[in-house]
């Protein structure tokens, strides 16, 4: 198949420290490339990829100084889209909802992956204008807010299954919390639960501007009031690998309806399992194999020394089961497949000789 996936320009594909949504489309992108479908990825031009790459910004948005705005920036990206609309059999778009106007009239050939929190109010008045557009959620519970929409699959997100490796037994005796410095997904939380257990912390975080002021009045001070935990800051995968991988549980505290939660299948990758409380889609993500859901303090208190004792190797095995990159492209190629403009190359013929275009389900 002729497949184009539509990144954001926030962060390069793969990102170079944290960014959810770009981390997954590198990982689609690159395992569609190997199963041997043609791919062109529009994306920021310091991506890394085997797919075709189209450039959209000379680099990360996130990275230049000079933006400001980076709705433009995605503007120009989807007029080079709409020009070339017609070379691709799939349009996976990863960008939310600026593209909805501008492919509504090519929409049976689309897909679009939500990978952002739903139950924001300015979104309903959005979602009922293009309730026939094609989307797919990556949790059930993502869903949940959302008026009436052509809802085509959920789809969980999925890892490479030798990008981080098992680690059996870990060199560390500490907690770790990786992910963003913000209130919804609460440090705080990891720090006292670390606290009340007497082990050590360690997190791993990116702090944003809009946060900064939440980092400063109140996780700083609590990190210098505790001598056990320790602030790493921002770490890439390289690093990653050896943070998830040594820490004996990973903290996963959140406070909000988490649309998937990305960081709990690395540490399952790694055989580390998870204490994360019952918010968002963590029912479907963690199972009795790979983790403890909690609701309450007390309750991430006792379940330490509960997840130290979980078989890592079964931690393991539940990503491999459930969380890999073929798993989620597999699940994907049944969505394109499944779509009523998605073309053969017969169709293809047809277009370019000016004769219907005769679209059906490839096989």
């Amino acid at each position: 198949m002729k497949i184009a996936q539509i990144a954001p320009l926030a962060e390069s594909v793969p990102p170079k420290l944290y960014g959810g949504t770009e981390r997954i489309v590198s990982y689609l992108t690159e395992e569609l490339v190997a199963q041997g479908h043609e791919v062109t990825l529009f994306a920021s031009g310091d991506s890394v990829t085997s797919a075709r790459l189209v450039s959209c910004s000379d680099v990360a948005l996130r990275l230049n100084p000079a933006v400001r705005d980076p709705i433009p920036h995605h503007i120009v990206m989807l007029d080079e889209i709409r020009r070339r609309a017609d070379e691709f059999d799939v349009l996976h778009f990863h960008i939310d909802l600026l593209h909805f106007p501008l492919v509504r009239e090519i929409r049976e050939r689309t897909v679009t992956t939500l990978h952002g929190r739903l139950d924001l109010p300015d979104l309903k008045p959005f979602y009922r204008a293009f309730p026939d557009m094609p989307v797919v959620s990556i949790s059930n519970h993502q869903r949940q807010p959302m008026p009436p929409v052509n809802w085509v699959g959920t789809v969980y997100h999925g890892l490479p299954a030798d990008l981080l490796p098992f680690t059996a037994e870990p060199r560390g005796n500490y907690l770790a919390f990786l992910g963003r410095i913000s209130p919804e997904k609460r440090p705080d939380r990891a720090i006292e639960i670390a606290a009340r257990v007497g082990m050590p912390l360690k997190i791993a975080a990116k702090i944003d501007n809009a946060d900064k002021a939440y980092w400063e009045n109140t996780i700083e001070p609590m990190v210098r009031q505790n001598p056990n935990v320790e602030f790493v800051g921002e770490i890439n995968e390289r690093q990653k690998a050896d943070f998830l991988g040594n820490a004996r549980a990973l903290l996963f505290p959140i406070d909000w309806p988490e649309p998937f939660g990305l960081v709990m299948i690395e540490a399952m990758a790694c055989g580390t399992p998870v204490i994360a409380f019952r918010c968002g889609s963590v029912p479907e993500v963690i199972d009795d194999r790979s983790g403890i859901i909690v609701e309450t303090m007390e309750g991430a208190v006792a379940a330490v020394p509960r997840a130290l004792e979980l078989d890592r190797a079964g931690v393991r095995e539940t990503f491999e089961r459930r969380f890999t990159a073929t798993r989620m492209a597999n699940a994907y190629l049944d969505i394109y497949r499944a779509l009523p403009g998605v073309r053969t190359e017969a169709a293809h013929l047809r277009r370019s000789n000016g004769k219907a275009a005769g679209l059906h389900v490839v096989a």
